[in-house]
């Protein structure tokens, strides 16, 4: 037998170590968060697959608009025209390859009410701006749109000035206002769906939805793709939520008009996340957000979507916990914060330790070392064995999920080209989860030193929870978006590209010093 060389010796004293009492706490801890994340999924499955049974039991019985409602009466001329007047209010910021697709998907609703879409952007310069004029013109005989300049902010994000705006162009008779994200693809029946629970249910605050993100084929787009999948457990609840996606959000027009529970005044006075904001109104005021299960939308990563654009992306991510507005939020924020980089580390931690069991495990058997000179090490081994099958699990749960929410989107846009799970890989969503663990706590420390943030080209900085400074330069910004890939500037404005690694280094490097230079 050979003796053990040094570094073989350091191996072998990890691999105890790792056998320790608190390490096998720690390795059976992320076994445990796999299980839970694959409960929840499966919890979010059944919910969406009972609406799927649901509407092929329709179809069996002669509706074949189940997609648009579930009862075929209410399609009658005499119904339709009863509806209430809906705004939808879009918020834009540059142009890419899935915009156009998108919007054509919102002002093609079927929705047979009063029906009216308020384009926004900050100014005629954004490439938004004639890109959504030649869609305007070519719907212009079948659909009520227009584009507003909503000018810059200077007390709040620029989206929510533009959606405030909006909500003051809105028509007098609106009974209700749709605020959408520009990278947001409706199916034909949406705006009806959602308009019809909130005639259901006057109580409802807030209604709200979330995406289904297709990734790209880049490690960057399933690290958002991983990101965002936990989350989609809390809106596959078939009804009443306590998360509230931007990106899909009905309420009452007159809560606007009237400044009802402060929706105006907290989103205009330094609010920064329009979501946020008003989740943590509708907590301080008991208010219902729902979230009903065909609000699930398609939603195209950018086919160049890299890894420093997901970063980009994570970091305005863990930004929001950073802005509050009150201290019951504050607090409810920081338990979010610790509670997420815990979680987060504590499910990379378990891998880090299995990689270290099979290092030894293989090097005793290419080595040939005796059990004596290792100190047997198959208890570790065991824990390797547990927590790849915990993670085998998880990953079924989270196909399983994606699976069924591809299949209800295919039956409610049964003219849309059919999406497939044909091009998920796997492999690289494993990935994706390790990666995009180990990097949110990184993302979120750094976020909470500088109480800074650069968003498309704007600075924003916090105090006390609310916006207190803004800066605009073309020069401190991106070129591009980090989702959708949308061109910010046009031909002009582009900085010099920086990689995801460089990126990252400097972010590191400015850590104690986020006021004396960009992201």
């Amino acid at each position: 037998m050979h003796a053990l060389d040094s570094i073989d010796a350091l191996l072998f004293s990890l691999a105890r170590a790792f056998c320790s009492p608190f390490a096998v706490f720690v390795q059976i801890q992320g076994c445990a968060i796999c299980l839970l994340l694959a409960f929840g999924w499966v919890l979010a499955s059944y919910v969406r697959n009972r609406e799927i049974k649901q509407m092929k039991d329709l179809m069996r019985d002669g509706n074949s608009f189940a997609f648009l409602c579930h009862d075929i009466n209410e399609l009658e001329h005499s119904k339709q025209v009863k509806l209430p007047r809906v705004t939808v209010v879009m918020p834009l910021k540059g142009f890419g390859e899935h915009n156009l697709h998108n919007w054509r998907s919102q002002v093609t609703s079927l929705y047979g009410g009063p029906l009216e879409f308020l384009f926004m952007v900050e100014s005629t310069e954004d490439p938004a701006y004639h890109a959504v004029s030649r869609l305007i013109y070519d719907f212009k005989d079948d659909v009520d749109a227009k584009i507003v300049v909503a000018g810059l902010s200077t007390t709040c994000s620029q989206k929510i000035h533009n959606q405030l705006v909006g909500v003051e162009n809105m028509h007098k008779d609106t009974k209700y206002v749709l605020f959408l994200d520009d990278d947001v693809r409706l199916h034909p029946g949406t705006i009806g769906a959602l308009t019809a629970e909130m005639q259901k249910n006057p109580e409802i605050f807030i209604q709200t939805g979330y995406p289904l993100d297709l990734p790209s084929g880049s490690l960057g787009s399933y690290c958002i793709y991983e990101y965002h999948m936990p989350c989609s457990m809390g809106f596959a609840t078939g009804g009443r939520t306590f998360f509230l996606w931007g990106g899909c959000m009905m309420m009452h027009a007159d809560d606007f008009r009237l400044d009802r529970y402060g929706v105006v005044s907290g989103l205009r006075d330094g609010g920064y996340s329009d979501d946020m904001t008003l989740a943590a109104i509708a907590g301080a005021h008991k208010r219902l957000i729902t979230s009903p299960p065909v609000a699930v939308f398609p939603h195209p990563l950018a086919s160049d979507l890299n890894f420093g654009r997901y970063w980009n992306y994570l970091r305005k991510q863990t930004f929001v916990l950073e802005s509050y507005t009150t201290k019951v939020n504050w607090i409810m924020n920081r338990a979010l914060f610790s509670t997420h980089c815990y979680l987060s580390w504590g499910f990379v931690a378990p891998y880090v330790m299995a990689i270290v069991h099979i290092a030894a495990a293989l090097r005793i058997y290419v080595k040939g070392y005796s059990v004596e000179e290792t100190n047997n090490i198959s208890g570790g081994l065991l824990l390797v064995s547990c927590l790849a099958i915990c993670t085998t699990i998880e990953l079924l749960s989270m196909w399983n999920l994606t699976r069924i929410e591809v299949q209800l989107c295919n039956l409610l846009s049964p003219e849309a080209p059919r999406l497939s799970l044909a091009t998920y890989n796997w492999v690289l969503v494993f990935i994706a989860m390790v990666v995009d663990n180990f990097l949110y706590p990184l993302s979120a420390f750094r976020s909470h030193f500088s109480q800074s943030i650069n968003w498309s080209g704007i600075r924003y900085h916090l105090k006390n929870g609310k916006i207190s400074k803004i800066e605009r330069s073309k020069d401190m910004g991106p070129k591009f978006t980090d989702l959708g890939g949308k061109n910010l500037y046009g031909k002009k404005g582009a900085p010099t590209k920086m990689s995801f690694l460089s990126s990252l280094a400097r972010s590191l490097a400015q850590w104690w010093q986020p006021k004396k230079h960009d992201v």
